[in-house]
């Protein structure tokens, strides 16, 4: 086929990247070829890992299962405080990467009896194709699947994005267009679209994260509206995650965030009403664990990924018998 020589605009993501012919866009990894838009990552990755599924984290989602992880190299973010930013920022030729294509990761999973698989390491909304595309075989074998993203994709994409994911964690990074902007160099109401859109209109299961960093997102007035536009629009069930910010990447001049911080953060979700909220990075065995969301007597405790204890029932409290949000 002859090269058009146009510019094509890449619509994965809301930053809608004009790229000339042989040009990448704000990802560096997708590039216009000349005829098309191409994922240049497409089966490289950093590296298959075998995680709690806790890790990505989701709690309320086969608790104590392990999961297949992967991840390549690009992100459609520019958090200043990035915690991959080795591989996610790294602009290095993806072929000295290892060379998986979705099939060999399924038959990866399927051969050591790994029940789900997720793409998470960097977005994958910056890796689409090639997530999609193991997504799909993945159900396809009897797999589960997990997204860990930003949520920062457009709209037309949510349905291909979403369609054969059965869990994902989205990074609420903030509650403030001004924090997106400064430390992500994005913005807000695209995520927000893309976690109301999980939840009304898709049955993907959703736990929510947030990364505190002192003095930027950590303040009452911002986590007092983040907890509003979660009750009001998703509701109280919604498994919400506070983790610890350690100096990284653009934030080196950043405290690592306190446990005192978190716990504020902790205290004031659960007053305002949400169920189940947790601790990350830095945590203790009351704000790792799950409590019954009726009598809120504890149904999982937990030591960091370590689950110590589990008296769910048929995911129903054993003391009130209250069923219980979340697929266990």
């Amino acid at each position: 086929m002859e090269k058009t020589n146009k510019t094509i605009k890449c619509n994965i993501c809301p930053r809608s990247c004009n790229l000339p012919p042989e040009t990448e866009g704000y990802c560096h990894v997708r590039k216009n070829t000349g005829e098309k838009i191409e994922l240049t990552t497409y089966g490289y990755n950093t590296g298959l890992s075998l995680d709690p599924i806790e890790k990505k984290p989701l709690y309320h989602f086969y608790p104590s299962s392990s999961i297949l992880s992967f991840g390549t190299i690009g992100c459609i973010m520019g958090c200043r405080f990035c915690q991959n930013y080795l591989t996610s920022k790294s602009k290095e030729n993806p072929k000295k990467f290892n060379k998986l294509f979705p099939i060999d990761i399924v038959k990866i999973a399927l051969q050591n009896n790994i029940g789900s698989i997720a793409f998470t390491y960097n977005d994958p909304i910056a890796f689409f194709e090639y997530a999609i595309d193991t997504a799909r075989l993945a159900q396809e074998n009897g797999l589960k699947t997990v997204h860990v993203t930003s949520g920062y994709l457009s709209r037309e994409y949510f349905e291909t994005f979403f369609k054969n994911i059965n869990a994902v964690n989205i990074d609420l990074k903030g509650f403030s267009e001004e924090f997106y902007n400064k430390n992500c160099f994005a913005h807000l109401n695209p995520v927000l679209d893309t976690i109301k859109y999980v939840k009304n209109e898709t049955n993907v299961h959703l736990e929510l994260t947030t990364l505190l960093i002192e003095g930027e997102n950590n303040s009452f007035d911002i986590l007092k509206r983040e907890i509003d536009w979660i009750l009001n629009n998703l509701g109280e069930l919604t498994p919400l995650h506070f983790s610890a910010f350690f100096p990284r990447y653009k934030l080196l001049n950043k405290p690592q965030t306190s446990f005192d911080t978190l716990l504020k953060a902790y205290n004031l979700a659960t007053s305002m009403g949400l169920k189940y909220v947790y601790l990350g990075n830095l945590s203790n065995v009351k704000t790792s664990s799950t409590y019954c969301r009726n009598c809120k007597k504890p149904l999982i405790v937990r030591a960091g990924y370590k689950i110590i204890e589990n008296v769910l029932k048929d995911n129903k409290c054993p003391y009130c018998n209250t069923l219980q949000s979340g697929i266990f």
